[in-house]
């Protein structure tokens, strides 16, 4: 119900926060494919708490163990079961929140969808539901790099109102990872820093967005009308938990050019077709032009603060909580490995489905 992501490259997540462990079954991946927990677990790195001051102060080392689909480090065509144990769990600190619900939190709504919820940080609500769709992504950009040399790097482009500058035909990962905050502009990463600081001693939170650029994509990738590349990576993003909005190429400012400022002109290079501008940001008609895909995600604020705030309870009756456990007061430097895991399973599936149909 909601647990799958993808046709072809297929993944369901499963596991709650406070729970025995999370972990994804993935169906499809091609086999042969060499894979081990080492090309796994460095993206689990990039994504697990405890990992700086700028995150929620979990301990969990995240290890992944592989329990099918794969023989003598290969894959085998066959379901590829992924699984990472809850270590640091404390549900006792949620006690509060078994009858309260949390602002803006998934409380509320899955008490009025299911009449049941795990309020014992949030259950599948809860980011930690991430790790599997890390994990998975993981297999995703292996096979990705492997089979078509495509490159997927995603950093902080922005947190509350301070802005990076970060060319993105240069940027690397380890630009991005050479600061906590997985910003490439050192002098943006300083304030972004120092803002998430005072935040969190503040007992609130700030949001920003995530920029991703993907290099090495052929034309091609991707299928018209209702399945198109766009759409399912806005799917993918807004899937994510505070995400909240998407845009691809100029998004919402070519609302503000004129046609002859947007077009992107086609020119021949080393002959291969490509375009003077991209303002389009890789994708046309919801198919791959072979330009690079650049794309935007808005992350809200984290919704558990440390402050008192108004309620309810499931008893229909006015209260107030106050935010306790521990939690990330910017979502943004975990969720850049997130948000490349993403985009890593949305272009793999489409890249099987191209070769599918069209050979």
């Amino acid at each position: 119900m909601g647990n799958t992501f993808g046709h072809l490259f297929r993944v369901t997540t499963w596991g709650e926060s406070h729970g025995g462990g999370v972990g994804a079954v993935v169906d499809g991946c091609p086999p042969r494919l060499p894979l081990t927990e080492a090309d796994i677990q460095p993206e689990l790195d990039r994504r697990r708490p405890g990992q700086s001051n700028l995150v929620s102060p979990r301990k969990e080392l995240d290890r992944v163990e592989i329990l099918s689909g794969t023989f003598e480090g290969l894959t085998l065509g066959t379901p590829i079961c992924l699984w990472v144990r809850n270590e640091d769990a404390r549900p006792e600190a949620y006690a509060e929140m078994a009858r309260k619900f949390r602002p803006s939190h998934a409380d509320f709504t899955y008490q009025a969808k299911y009449g049941i919820r795990n309020w014992q940080g949030g259950g599948r609500s809860s980011a930690r539901e991430t790790v599997g769709r890390v994990a998975a992504g993981a297999i995703a950009r292996k096979w990705l790099r492997w089979t078509y040399g495509v490159e997927i790097v995603a950093w902080v482009a922005r947190v509350h109102r301070i802005t990076s500058r970060v060319d993105p035909e240069h940027v690397t990962r380890e630009a991005v990872d050479a600061t906590p905050v997985r910003c490439p502009d050192p002098e943006a990463a300083r304030h972004m820093i120092q803002l998430i600081e005072e935040a969190r001693r503040a007992g609130d939170t700030v949001g920003g967005i995530v920029e991703c650029y993907v290099r090495g994509v052929p034309p091609g990738w991707g299928e018209p009308v209702f399945d198109r590349l766009e759409a399912d990576l806005a799917k993918a993003m807004l899937s994510l938990p505070a995400s909240k909005g998407f845009e691809i190429g100029s998004g919402f400012a070519c609302a503000e050019m004129t046609g002859r400022e947007h077009n992107d002109p086609f020119r021949v290079r080393n002959g291969r077709v490509v375009t003077t501008t991209n303002h389009s940001g890789g994708v046309q008609g919801g198919i791959s032009n072979g330009m690079p895909i650049r794309f935007r995600v808005a992350f809200k604020p984290v919704a558990t603060i440390m402050q008192e705030q108004d309620t309810v309870d499931v008893d229909l009756q006015e209260t107030t909580l106050h935010g306790r456990g521990r939690h990330d007061p910017c979502v943004l430097p975990r969720a850049v490995p997130i948000v490349e895991a993403m985009t890593a399973l949305v272009l793999a599936d489409h890249a099987l489905r191209h070769r599918a149909q069209c050979g």
